[in-house]
């Protein structure tokens, strides 16, 4: 039997190529491997402020951008967390068993306080204490995770070794896979790409839009002229080649800023035209995925269903072992 698998997709809005090529490009490659679970975590969605009108289209949009970026219903389940009441109730047994100290020392909290200073909500503080329960609710053995997620997953080991040394053995401790995904600059050259600081390419991001981001976008800061040679190794846009363009004309990129033989507007061009290649189909796609929002609903009822019987049997035995039974 292949192993059980979790992540965690958020229903943010638009998602942009970092969350492609870091996460979802991954997730879809695991599904032949293991026995895939994604949610939607809404539950987490509003620990930050957010337009109640709009989380419903929010979760029908992440649900068909994920599916339109390949990932498939029929080979793993996708569900919204919040369908699931067992994730709530499994979160609170296990804040009984979770120190305080070590949600205070999580740098997650403290970059959210940060961010979110008129909203320090306790929900933003237990936030990894409910992203335990969604792993342990469905015996996950294995979690995809960048490396800047790791403290998130041995916290929830922490919180399994406890829960089972108190209460007997339950749940088993997940493992990290380690996703190779590419760590995305935005467009400014400076930072991470992020919806937050507008330095995004959305993957469902029109033709026209594309090439007023790209076009403009910061290149290799020494190149003032087109004579000038460059330095693909410093420049934000290079980094992107790597992503959407081929061995041969990475090659050809490489050796002609280096020596003047090719200019920037040359290369944005080349650029623009592997990226609309990567982006368009999945924009159509999703375009027509969410003409159907009946199917859409279809997908998530169905994980739900799938999923409800083995979160109620968690529980069971969480609720027996406890004495709550």
């Amino acid at each position: 039997m292949k192993k059980r698998l979790f992540s965690g997709i958020q229903p943010t809005g638009a998602v942009h190529l970092g969350n492609y090529f870091g996460a979802i490009k991954n997730w879809v490659k695991l599904i032949d491997e293991f026995d895939c679970i994604y949610s939607i975590v809404d539950y987490h969605a509003i620990t930050i402020e957010y337009d109640i009108k709009q989380m419903q289209e929010k979760i029908l949009d992440a649900v068909a951008t994920n599916i339109a970026a390949g990932l498939d219903p029929e080979k793993c389940s996708i569900f919204v967390q919040s369908r699931i009441p067992q994730h709530t109730e499994l979160a609170w047994v296990l804040n009984s068993v979770t120190n305080m100290g070590s949600l205070e020392r999580m740098v997650q909290f403290k970059q959210k306080s940060l961010q979110h200073e008129k909203n320090i909500n306790s929900g933003l503080f237990t936030y990894p204490v409910l992203q335990a329960a969604d792993i342990m609710l469905y015996k996950a053995e294995t979690v995809p995770v960048g490396e800047d997620q790791l403290q998130h997953l041995e916290l929830t080991r922490e919180i399994t070794r406890k829960f089972n040394f108190k209460y007997g053995e339950i749940f088993p401790e997940c493992k990290e896979y380690i996703t190779r995904g590419a760590r995305v600059m935005g467009l400014d050259g400076d930072s991470k790409m992020s919806k937050s600081l507008n330095n995004y390419i959305s993957l469902t991001e029109e033709s026209e839009t594309l090439k007023k981001k790209i076009m403009p976008a910061k290149t290799d800061e020494n190149r003032q002229r087109r004579t000038d040679v460059g330095n693909p190794d410093i420049c934000s846009l290079y980094s992107f080649h790597q992503l959407v363009s081929s061995d041969e004309e990475l090659a050809e990129i490489n050796t002609g800023c280096r020596s003047a033989g090719i200019g920037c507007v040359d290369c944005k061009k080349i650029l623009l035209k592997n990226m609309d290649a990567l982006i368009t189909p999945i924009r159509e796609k999703k375009m027509e995925l969410l003409k159907d929002k009946s199917y859409l609903n279809d997908v998530l009822d169905q994980g739900a269903k799938k999923l409800l019987p083995i979160a109620e049997n968690t529980m069971d035995e969480v609720r027996k072992s406890m004495g709550l039974r």
